[in-house]
């Protein structure tokens, strides 16, 4: 099992090659930092069966109070609960810490919005919100933890089943 850079040896078809107006930047942040490898910008995990999982943008970082969080790392965890089925991290100015974060576009499970999941528990967009920032806090740190976070009922019932 390892993380890192998800890197391309060979070309495929359809591959960028080059920025309009700009090759000296394609170069310098595709082919430079791995020579003689394409750089996708993604980071990857390859399990010991030799499966890839792709973890996130290598360069989506966020940077709140001195702390560079990279925006994967906190989508893995709120992907990992119960309720989540996908999620987007987003940065926006902050005066104080310079960027803040806000946990956004928060696709729920079905049967988990205000009826509750088999185990019985209903969420509500502020008890979701509240669990949520409790277990980035605890999986990664407290200045983790979202500012804010939006949910998004799209696709799910909210009729019972």
């Amino acid at each position: 099992n390892i993380s890192g850079a998800l890197c391309i040896s060979q070309a495929w078809p359809g591959m960028a090659r080059t920025i309009y107006n700009d090759h000296k930047r394609f170069l310098e942040t595709y082919l430079t930092p791995y020579p003689g490898f394409f750089f996708t910008g993604d980071g990857a995990y390859r399990t010991r069966k030799g499966y890839y999982q792709l973890t996130g943008r290598l360069d989506d970082i966020i940077n709140i109070s001195g702390h560079r969080l990279g925006t994967a790392e906190v989508e893995d965890v709120v992907n990992h609960h119960v309720a989540v089925a996908e999620s987007a991290v987003i940065g926006y100015p902050h005066e104080i810490k310079g960027e803040g974060k806000m946990l956004d576009f928060l696709l729920l499970k079905h049967l988990t919005w205000g009826y509750g999941t088999a185990s019985g528990n209903g969420y509500t967009q502020e008890t979701l919100a509240a669990e949520l920032q409790e277990l980035i806090s605890k999986k990664i740190a407290k200045y983790a933890a979202p500012d804010y976070v939006q949910v998004t009922h799209a696709g799910c019932s909210s009729t019972p089943a």
